[in-house]
């Protein structure tokens, strides 16, 4: 057996130190939400149970509002997800021809990726304030996320159409179908993986952003301004609780991607 270089064994530690370094903090945060009504919020652990999970769901918090605050980043989450794949797709299709004035479309459209978050969210701000309006969750800080969802959306939809076989568009037509009918049976079932894909970066981007709502989500915090509220005064593991829960959610939301991502793949199986 051939034996494997010292060099071998260095990367192998520097990936494990790697992913240690990684995802060792929400570990932690897992073992932690993990205790008992003794719970305390560092280590030692004191005992072991679900009492904080379940104290999220059947218990009054003293401090927080849980329950609201992720519904509202529950539903907003998936109005930007609805938005951006829409958005995407459209912005897709008509950049498939050249027109007068893309090259300005486009740089406009990603030029949000590369200002401050903060700064964004200062100018949404302070626009809703010059025509008079109030901020809120779902209309300013609406914007503020499909500022950083759809510039990610249309770069990827840009690529998949860039790698689009057109003959089987043209064969349908050819075969007598309209532009919908193309667009339902040939256009659509080819793409719908990548628009799994966009519909789930969308989400995902909406639902933890910080920055770009914190100035213009009005009275009613979204779920990570309410989790950064309550660090500077929670005193109990409920709020590694409400970690652990959260991020079981943003898997559970990746495991449902992926089955949708393999219905649409055995669809276009022959």
């Amino acid at each position: 057996m051939r034996k494997r270089p010292l060099s071998f064994y260095f990367l192998a530690v520097f990936f494990g130190l790697f992913v240690l370094f990684l995802y060792g903090p929400m570990f932690a945060i897992f073992i932690l939400s993990l205790q008992g009504p003794d719970g305390a919020l560092t280590f030692p652990v004191r005992s072991f149970g679900f009492h904080w999970i379940a104290s999220l769901f059947f218990q009054q918090q003293r401090i927080g509002d849980f329950g609201a605050a992720f519904q509202r980043s529950l539903l907003l989450g998936f109005i930007v997800m609805a938005v951006t794949v829409v958005v995407a797709l459209m912005a897709g299709l008509a950049f498939r021809q050249k027109f007068k004035g893309s090259s300005f479309i486009f740089y406009l459209t990603i030029s949000s990726l590369i200002v401050p978050s903060v700064l964004i969210s200062l100018g949404i701000g302070i626009a809703f304030n010059l025509i008079g309006v109030q901020t809120n969750w779902y209309s300013s800080a609406l914007g503020g996320h499909l500022t950083w969802t759809l510039p990610f959306a249309f770069l990827i939809m840009l690529g998949v159409f860039n790698r689009f076989n057109l003959s089987y568009e043209e064969a349908a037509r050819d075969l007598g179908a309209s532009e919908f009918q193309a667009f339902q049976h040939i256009i659509l079932p080819l793409i719908a993986p990548a628009l799994i894909g966009v519909a789930l970066f969308g989400f995902t981007l909406s639902y933890d952003e910080f920055t770009r709502t914190s100035l213009i989500s009005g009275a009613r915090n979204t779920l990570p301004l309410e989790i950064f509220g309550m660090t500077t005064n929670v005193t109990s593991p409920a709020l590694y609780a409400l970690g652990t829960v959260t991020t079981v959610f943003s898997f559970s939301i990746i495991a449902i991607a992926f089955l949708a991502y393999g219905f649409f793949a055995k669809r276009q199986q022959p």
